[in-house]
């Protein structure tokens, strides 16, 4: 399966986060399961002509390209000219060059959020035009139209993230290579279901505080962030928590709170990314599919029932009170 990886408006985290896959690691993966990359800006060798030659024979069709991914967003500017952002050596734009790349490739993979919906880069005003491949923040259509398919029938593979994890890269690769990525295998903004029918909050590390609403007030304790410091894992499709990055890491272990990077235009939250926005003093982000009045009422319980370790704990920034087994009486 031949790979074309061009990098458009962005800041490579993408490929950052891909180069940290592990056991194996990407390049074994790839060299595994047959997938050959044609040219990637950060990991080949050729540049320049080379480059532009490859290009020009892919077009003529000398060259087969069964997958193009895309890492960034597209910059329209100035005028949807596209000029903003010129593919060096090429005198074209990154605009026309995926205009003429994706129609021929039998899939087209949106990698992170930048490339999937505009993502960071199209924050702040988006004097560049920046734009997803096929949305524009969480309206269809973006570079490619709302109609457009691979030729291999599917839309572009949204892999959302920002950065993406590296494994939903490799797992979307190698389901394309095996032919197991199919159109329900998508989820309404068409990013692969199999961690999108998950939530962030799913194994995450602070639901016991959670559970009894025992909340942290500032970044460095250990009690949940939902209620105070603008987390909203309840909301937020992905499986950050279930299959960490490097094994152990994610936003809400390392005590940051879900920014929902996966979502198009949450780049745009309108208030900073660590405060919960509240109306009479009631956060407005809870879980999405739970009625309000039933959260507060469950609230309010679990706020009573808190047991001391858990309040104690919830406002230190490590353990203070250790669990203790309940001593049985004779």
């Amino acid at each position: 399966m031949n790979l074309l990886w061009l990098q458009s408006a962005g800041c490579g985290g993408c490929t950052m986060s891909l180069l940290c896959a592990e056991d194996p690691n990407i390049l074994e993966l790839f060299e595994g399961a047959g997938i050959e990359i044609l040219w990637h800006p950060a990991l080949s060798e050729a540049t320049g002509d080379e480059v532009a030659a490859l290009f020009d024979r892919i077009v003529a069709g000398e060259v087969a390209l069964d997958v193009l991914c895309v890492e960034g967003s597209i910059v329209t500017g100035p005028r949807g000219t596209g000029r903003y952002h010129m593919l060096s050596g090429t005198g074209r734009p990154m605009l026309d060059w995926v205009r003429a790349l994706a129609p021929l490739a039998r899939e087209v993979v949106a990698v992170g959020t930048c490339a999937a919906f505009g993502g960071m880069t199209a924050a702040g005003g988006n004097p560049a035009g920046a734009i997803g491949l096929q949305y524009d923040g969480s309206q269809p259509g973006g570079a490619l139209d709302e109609g457009f398919r691979a030729r291999g029938g599917l839309p572009v593979v949204n892999v959302a993230g920002c950065p993406t994890h590296p494994d939903w890269v490799a797992q979307t690769l190698l389901l394309l290579a095996d032919g197991g990525l199919g159109a329900g295998a998508l989820d309404d903004f068409n990013r692969p279901r199999f961690y999108t029918d998950h939530l962030v909050h799913h194994a995450c590390p602070k639901n016991e505080f959670y559970e009894y609403k025992a909340s942290a007030r500032a970044l460095s304790e250990m009690g949940c962030m939902m209620e105070h410091l603008g987390c909203i894992g309840t909301q937020a499709v992905g499986d950050c928590n279930i299959r960490p990055w490097n094994g152990g890491g994610s936003c809400t272990r390392g005590g940051y709170p879900c920014i929902a990077c996966t979502s198009p235009e949450f780049e745009e939250p309108r208030l900073s990314f660590t405060e919960t926005p509240k109306v009479a003093g009631i956060p407005v982000g809870l879980p999405s599919d739970m009625p309000k009045a039933w959260f507060m009422a469950l609230a309010s319980l679990s706020k009573a029932a808190t047991p001391e370790r858990i309040a104690l704990n919830a406002h230190s920034d490590r353990i203070a009170v250790a669990p203790r087994p309940k001593r049985e009486t004779r």
